[in-house]
């Protein structure tokens, strides 16, 4: 008999606040800065790219900012999401450990990505904007604001990194299918992206190439706002729905975590379980150990400079203080397109730098054999994305059962890898390879940083 605990809330469970943890920040956060006058951002510098809704939520210190109800009522069709004990997980690997899994796969476009997605489509739709321009690593992004605007009736220009366009082709057909229009990035379409092909006509691209163009097709326009699926605080808050619903899970569950992890990449699935969590420690609470996993072959946390740097190649976007490789920098093609980014959230940063969490980095080749033993013992395929935080759960367990220690384990699942075989089947047949940390690399993209 196959054992499966699930915690299901109501849908009247779905919070009806998004938590934000600038209210409960010890250290302030640094302001983001003009990319040309390098001085502090006001809003109406941001007004050609966001609607003033966001812009708002971006500067905010409310703790709770309250959910539309349009937004809240689209969250429905997916949320709450379950909390699940990974009873098989934990006999395979003969842990005392207790491992749970926040699974966010179940949504339209299989991650977490649809929770910023619809609300980033709701504002501008209510602010009158007809189009949106956006950027996508692995196509998770790309297919939830794909969705979103269907849903609320937007055009959507999607710049696809080209090595995920080439190696995710069922992406790319999933957001044309909603009705996105999707380019492979570096692209032809933008003088950013044809000054790159110029220069490297080969190029796998990258998530700060491919911003770039996004950012000037919108400053090209003026029916287009530019959106982001990743780093910035209003995506971070948006994601915060996930940690809150978890702590309500956990205490049905009778437990509390010790240990809370999630991949990271730009840092908003890291963001949405952790920082409620979080909040409830800076508000006096309990201290958990709080980790967050990305790849080797692009460890901004682990092996990146704290400092201000550009969110873009073409220094287009705003500078934010954050640990970054260098807005230069394109990593390797490995296959978790969405960790594929420079850079990392300036709020997940500021954690990081003040020792609130950890940061560990691990090659695809390991993550990839733990999430096969996910796929294996919990019948479901993980993003290889999310089997970066797979990865650290299943050496934490592991931990465990050499000491004997009882540790209760949460991490988001941040999505399925249904559209991600073609990297499954490179690791089944020994044909995926690891990267390592390109320290020469890295050191020339940081010194064009200023």
């Amino acid at each position: 008999m196959v054992e499966r605990t699930r915690f299901m809330l109501d849908e009247d469970k779905i919070p009806r606040s998004w938590y934000n943890i600038a209210a409960d920040l010890p250290v302030p956060q640094a302001p983001p800065l003009h990319p040309g006058t390098h001085q502090p951002l006001g809003p109406a510098d941001l007004a050609p790219l966001f609607p003033m809704a966001l812009i708002l939520q971006e500067v905010s210190t409310e703790r709770e900012i309250e959910i539309p109800e349009p937004v809240r009522s689209a969250y429905a069709l997916f949320r709450p999401s379950p909390l699940v004990r990974a009873h098989r997980l934990e006999k395979a690997l003969d842990t005392p450990a207790h491992i749970y899994f926040k699974y966010e796969g179940l949504s339209p476009a299989g991650s977490h990505k649809p929770n910023t997605a619809i609300a980033q489509a709701f504002y501008n739709k209510e602010e009158g904007i007809k189009r949106i321009a956006t950027e996508t690593g692995a196509g998770q992004w790309g297919s939830a604001l794909a969705a979103a605007g269907a849903m609320f009736g937007l055009e959507i220009k999607v710049y696809m990194v080209r090595a995920s366009y080439n190696q995710k082709p069922y992406r790319r057909i999933l957001m044309e299918t909603y009705g996105a229009s999707v380019v492979a990035s570096p692209s032809m379409d933008t003088a950013a992206g044809r000054a790159i092909l110029a220069e490297h006509p080969d190029s796998s691209g990258s998530l700060g190439i491919a911003i770039s163009e996004a950012v000037e097709d919108t400053v090209m326009r003026d029916d287009t706002h530019y959106s982001l699926g990743s780093v910035l605080n209003h995506v971070m808050l948006h994601q915060t729905v996930i940690g809150q619903e978890s702590i309500l899970q956990m205490e049905m569950a009778g437990e509390e975590p010790d240990v809370i992890i999630a991949c990271a990449g730009g840092g908003s699935n890291f963001a949405g379980l952790a920082f409620p969590w979080l909040g409830r420690t800076f508000r006096g609470g309990r201290k958990y150990q709080v980790i967050a996993v990305e790849p080797e072959a692009a460890p901004s946390l682990t092996r990146g400079t704290y400092m201000y740097d550009y969110g873009d190649t073409a220094k287009m976007a705003p500078m934010v203080k954050m640990f970054t490789l260098g807005h230069d920098f394109i990593p390797e093609p490995i296959h978790a397109g969405g960790l594929r980014y420079h850079g990392m959230s300036p709020q997940v940063s500021l954690l990081k730098e003040n020792g609130f969490i950890e940061a560990r980095s691990v090659h695809q080749i390991p993550c990839f054999e733990a999430g096969v033993l996910f796929a294996r013992t919990e019948m479901i395929l993980p993003a290889p994305e999310s089997t970066h935080a797979i990865r650290a759960a299943v050496d934490i367990a592991l931990e465990a059962k050499k000491s004997g220690e009882k540790k209760v384990i949460l991490f988001n699942l941040s999505g399925h890898g249904h559209f991600d075989l073609t990297a499954y089947e490179a690791y089944l047949s020994g044909k995926l390879e690891d990267y390592e940390y390109p320290a020469k690399e890295v050191e020339e993209a940081l010194a064009h940083v200023g």
